[in-house]
């Protein structure tokens, strides 16, 4: 599908309706924008909160705070590192 958009003087687009619809972008979403050579790929981008749960957290690390997992995870890559 291809749309077209026109850029104001500030620099601003307006999706084009075609491509909200297919991307089924709402207000509020986050989209994405990547430059892959002369292309602009635009992606709408998931809601982090709508993964929670879907990834297991191992029980040795339930509990734990960000950083002490964090830092764990350095100290085994710094370990195999050795090796």
């Amino acid at each position: 599908m291809d749309a077209v958009a026109r850029m104001t003087s500030k620099g601003q687009l307006t999706v084009p309706k075609a491509i909200r619809d297919a991307l089924d972008l709402q207000v509020g979403d986050n989209v994405l924008f990547r430059v892959e050579g002369q292309v602009v790929v635009l992606a709408r981008t998931p809601d982090l909160l709508e993964l929670a749960g879907s990834v297991p957290v191992p029980p040795q690390v339930r509990g734990k705070s960000w950083e002490e997992i964090r830092e764990a995870g350095w100290a085994a890559q710094w370990r195999a590192g050795e090796s």
